[in-house]
């Protein structure tokens, strides 16, 4: 395949930031975009704008970002300033369609990235854009590529959004059924976390050791292993016989509560599934063991701890110097609601059947990406 530069079928105009005293809030000027924080789905956000501009897009440019992150785009949907984070792309409609290079230059995102340079935000300057390479093909051809891509992504657009209503639904039935966490606005009875949990610390893997190679015995849960009221099982990281007799105080069972408390993570609470019990749990995150006959479903307790009341509750009390961190006593006295086990047992198995479509939009969704990705390497690797 014959292959021209960028710069050889399109105008680049890198942004430039104007005077700040042009800055406003109140319409005055054009819109000005400074960089991806402005990008919506298709079309920037406007937010300021701009009545001394320097560097100018117009309608249905390509807008892309040069600077960390570098490669996400838009289209400008009106005449606009472009501030240095940002140039504007103009095809050449006599040579390449304006879809075609932009669905191009996704496929290069990580190409793009492999080039920046700067030492606190990478960045990438004109000559990177200028040559990078374009596959010269016919309009029609690319019409065609272009076309099946944008239906194949509008696909993968509609199963997310389905899978953040089905999210949504779950959170809508836990406040329908059991009112704001917070406020306890139905007047449920109520308690801390320590009248019922014993709370319990995970435990770092010993210094000069480390995960092991081809061993599946002993997994090692991680924060960025929790998920969605769950544990990932994508990436678990396993240890060997040795680190384990070192840290096998720091088990868990399939059924306890985990809870992240150190670092970006903090706050997420989910079921640790029974295929991992006896697993090790990361210092970053602590398990709740109950104290007596059971009186909460774990369940429901989880979704309990990640309703918005009480990730409030979390935030206000996390000392944010250095790493966030949720001490052990905010987590014991934290507030819990103690509705009718047989009202706990009603949402539980609302959400199981709810996370069971989820799971079948997932794979979907999966399999709908998986084409999509291979078909970009096709076209554009």
């Amino acid at each position: 395949m014959n292959y021209v530069m960028l710069k050889d079928v399109c105008t680049i105009n890198m942004g430039q930031s104007p005077d700040s005293n042009s800055y406003n809030d109140n319409g005055e000027g054009v819109p000005f975009f400074q960089g991806n924080a402005d990008f919506g789905e298709r079309y920037p956000i406007t937010r300021k704008w701009c009545s001394a501009p320097t560097k100018m897009a117009s309608p249905e440019d390509i807008l892309i970002s040069v600077r960390a992150p570098i490669g996400a785009m838009n289209y400008a949907k009106e005449d606009c300033c472009i501030g240095r984070g940002l140039a504007a792309i103009t095809p050449d409609k006599a040579r390449v369609s304006s879809e075609f290079i932009f669905w191009l230059l996704k496929g290069k995102n990580a190409e793009l990235n492999s080039k920046g340079t700067g030492s606190t935000f990478k960045a990438i300057g004109r000559k990177i854009l200028e040559e990078t390479l374009i596959p010269d093909i016919s309009l029609e051809k690319q019409s065609g590529y272009s076309n099946i891509l944008e239906k194949i992504y509008e696909i993968i657009q509609a199963r997310k959004l389905e899978l953040q209503k089905l999210d949504d639904l779950i959170k809508a039935r836990f406040v329908e059924m059991f009112g704001d966490p917070k406020l306890n606005d139905k007047g449920w009875k109520s308690g801390i976390v320590s009248d019922y949990y014993e709370i319990k610390g995970g435990k770092r893997i010993p210094k000069g050791m480390g995960y092991a190679e081809g061993v599946t015995k002993h997994p090692y849960l991680r924060a960025t292993d929790m998920k969605n009221e769950t544990i990932l099982d994508d990436n678990i990281h396993y240890i060997d016989d040795e680190v384990y007799e070192h840290i096998k105080r720091y088990t868990v069972k399939g059924g306890d509560i985990y809870l992240t408390n150190v670092g970006v993570n903090l706050g997420l609470a989910g079921v640790i599934p029974e295929k991992y019990d006896g697993a090790n749990l990361t210092e970053n995150a602590v398990k709740l063991v109950p104290k007596t006959e059971k009186v909460i479903d774990g369940v429901f307790l989880a979704h309990y701890i990640n309703s918005p009341g009480i990730q409030d509750y979390i935030n206000e009390r996390k000392m944010s110097v250095g790493v966030p961190k949720l001490a052990i006593f905010r987590i014991e006295t934290m507030p819990v609601l103690l509705p009718p086990m047989e009202m706990q047992k009603q949402f539980v198995l609302m959400k199981q059947q709810v996370d069971k479509s989820k799971v079948a939009v997932q794979k979907a969704l999966e399999q709908t990406q998986l084409l999509f990705d291979s078909l970009m390497q096709k076209y554009f690797g």
